[in-house]
C-alpha cells in the first residue's frame, strides 16, 4: 500500500528551505560544493545548485558520487572490491564545504560510505549532509544538517522518491 506524503508543491518548497538554510550556514556559496549521491542525490543537489544560482546569482558545483563500492552492508563481494570512486572528482574538494546530498536518510550507512569515498579524494574543511527525507532508523552516529521532512517510518516500511528526472513525476510515497 502506498500512500504520498509529500506531492510537488511540498517537494519545491522543502528544496527550497534547505537551499537558503544552506547558505545561511555557510554565509553565502563561496567555496561550497553539493556533492549528489546517486541516484536521486545528485537530482536534488542540481535543483538546489539551481536555486542557488537564482538566489545567489553563484554557480555552485554539483558533483554525482556513486558510492556503491564503499558500502558496508552489500552482499555482493564483487561490487565492494571493483567499485571505488572512478578516477578522480572533477572538482578539488580540499578545503571546500562539501555538503553531501541524498534523498532519503535512514540507517545513516550510505553518508558513512560517502564521506569515505570523498576522504580518498581529498580533505574537505567541513562536511555536511542535507536530504530531502529523514526516516530515522540510525545505526550510526551521523544525523543530517538539512532537512526537507521528518517522516518516523516502521522499519518494514520504505520511503520512495520520485523526481521528474528519473520517474516522471515529483513525490514522496511511503510504502507500507
Amino acid at each position: 500500500m502506498e500512500k504520498q506524503i509529500i506531492d510537488a508543491m511540498a517537494m519545491k518548497r522543502a528544496l527550497t528551505r534547505i537551499t537558503y538554510e544552506i547558505i545561511e550556514q555557510n554565509k553565502g556559496t563561496q567555496g561550497l560544493i553539493l556533492i549528489g549521491i546517486k541516484t536521486r542525490g545528485e537530482f536534488i543537489a542540481r535543483r538546489i545548485a539551481n536555486q542557488m544560482a537564482k538566489l545567489e546569482g553563484a554557480q555552485v558545483p554539483v558533483v554525482p558520487l556513486d558510492i556503491s563500492g564503499y558500502r558496508d552492508d552489500l552482499q555482493d563481494d564483487q561490487t565492494v572490491t571493483e567499485s571505488k570512486v572512478d578516477g578522480h572528482l572533477p572538482v578539488a574538494i580540499d578545503d571546500q564545504r562539501v555538503v553531501l546530498v541524498d534523498d532519503v536518510f535512514y540507517t545513516g550507512r550510505t553518508v558513512r560510505a560517502a564521506m569515505d569515498a570523498l576522504m580518498d579524494q581529498g580533505r574537505p574543511q567541513i562536511i555536511s549532509v542535507a536530504v530531502l527525507v529523514d526516516r530515522g532508523h540510525r545505526e550510526m552516529p551521523i544525523r543530517p544538517d538539512f532537512v526537507g521532512k521528518n517522516v518516523p517510518t516502521a522499519s518494514q516500511e520504505r520511503v520512495k522518491v520520485n523526481m521528474t528526472e528519473v520517474d516522471a513525476v515529483d513525490n514522496v510515497e511511503l510504502i507500507k
